[in-house]
Parts: structure tokens; C-alpha cells; sequence
């Protein structure tokens, strides 16, 4: 396995924490989160990790280096611009036929291996790992007719549900084909642009634990609980 990891972000809603670093390298206990991902995935069999740097990116190349420390050689591609969240890969050579790609400030025991394995055996050119999230809207919720100007309906403080991206993929060599060259592409993009054209998308849902650590709310948290996750302790 190979893993494109995008760490190109300024990280702004994430302020003020990464006012003197870039958001890759906010610690999470001990290590940086994106410290720990690699780790993660090292321990997953991945056996070379690409990092799409954008932001700050000389600060994350001289924390990591070749990763020889962490046991697994890691390539540097240098955004000039940001290219969104997808348009990173088309600035990658040698891809292999499948790879991971994923974002660089989650936290999460999802199996990386299984989710590859998954992806191998579906045969969709892209699989998204997804998770169930639930929102509570502290309002009341009313359904108007508006062109009578008249409520029909009314819900106090209702929960919806939904199914989210966890930030992290397997994409095969087929996919780059729809990736623009010559612009900031993202991954909403992308997956409108496949379900336009009936190209298959695969999912693999996860009911373990997950975290985006791109609020400041969800940061705090991950510190707060990263001391009893038994996932974090052989990283």
C-alpha cells in the first residue's frame, strides 16, 4: 500500500492553535496528529507515504524529513498554489494502481488494511470510509408552504442523521483521468462529477471512533480523550 496524505491547509478554523504552526503538526498528547497517522499507517503495511504540502510546508519537510524515523520513506509534493483537496494527485508521478489518500488532521482507529482490502474486492475506481453522524438542531423546525405563506409542519429541536466522509479514500489510477490540470479541483467535485456519469463509488462505513480536528471543538476533545484510547497506545 501507498498513501497520498494532503497537508497543504492553512488550518484557519482551527485558530489560534495553528498561529505559529501548520495544522499537520498540532500535538495530540505527545505527537504530532499527523505524526500519528503515519504511525498508524506504517502499522497498517503502508510501505511509502506522499505528503501534499502547501502551507508552511518547508516547517513540515524539515519535522519528518525522508521519515526515517518513522520507518517508512516519505515524499514531498509542493503545491506553488492550493489546488483544492483533490488536485494535489495530479502533481504525483508513479502512482500505483490503487492507494490510499486521506487528510492529514484525523483521528481514528479505522483499519487502513481492511478498508484497502475492501476497495480491491469491490471494484469501484474510488471507495470513501464514512461515519454516522448525527445533528441536533437546538430550534424548533418548521415546514412552510411558502408560496400559501401557511406552516404545514413542526418539529422541536429535531436530530437528523447522516452519512459523512471521514476525509479518507482508496482512489484507482482510472479517477485521475476526471482531475483538472489546470485548476484547483476539489473532492465535492469529484463525486458530483462521478455521480453525473454513473461512475460507481464505493462506500465503507465505520463505527469505531473518528474525530476531524479541523475545529477547535473536536481538538480540544481529542486531547481531552487522548490519554484513554486504547488505539493510540501502540503508535
Amino acid at each position: 500500500m501507498e498513501a497520498v496524505i494532503l497537508a497543504g491547509g492553512q488550518g484557519t478554523r482551527l485558530r489560534p492553535y495553528t498561529t505559529t504552526i501548520p495544522k499537520p503538526l498540532v500535538p495530540v498528547g505527545d505527537k504530532a496528529i499527523l505524526e500519528i497517522v503515519i504511525r498508524q499507517l506504517v502499522l497498517a503495511g503502508v510501505t511509502r507515504v506522499r505528503l501534499a504540502v502547501n502551507h508552511r510546508a518547508e516547517i513540515i519537510m524539515a519535522f519528518f524529513g525522508a521519515g526515517e524515523k518513522l520507518g517508512v520513506p516519505i515524499v514531498y509534493s509542493v503545491e506553488e498554489c492550493a489546488l483544492g483537496t483533490v488536485g494535489p494527485l495530479q502533481l504525483l508521478a508513479d502512482l500505483p494502481e490503487h492507494f490510499l489518500v486521506m487528510n492529514g488532521d484525523l483521528l481514528t482507529d479505522l483499519d487502513y488494511a481492511a478498508l484497502y482490502r475492501d476497495h480491491l474486492a469491490g471494484g469501484a475506481p474510488l471507495t470513501v470510509a464514512t461515519y454516522s453522524r448525527d445533528v441536533k438542531i437546538d430550534f424548533g423546525v418548521l415546514e412552510v408552504d411558502a408560496a400559501r405563506g401557511q406552516v404545514t409542519g413542526f418539529h422541536e429541536k429535531p436530530v437528523y442523521h447522516f452519512d459523512v466522509s471521514m476525509g479518507i479514500y482508496v482512489f484507482s489510477r482510472a479517477i485521475l483521468a476526471r482531475i483538472p490540470v489546470d485548476r484547483p479541483y476539489g473532492f465535492d467535485e469529484l463525486v458530483l462529477g462521478c455521480l453525473k456519469d454513473g461512475v460507481p463509488i464505493r462506500v465503507y462505513p465505520h463505527r469505531g471512533y473518528w474525530l476531524d480536528l479541523g475545529r477547535p471543538e473536536d481538538y480540544d476533545r481529542a486531547n481531552e480523550e487522548a490519554g484513554k484510547l486504547d488505539f493510540l497506545r501502540g503508535v
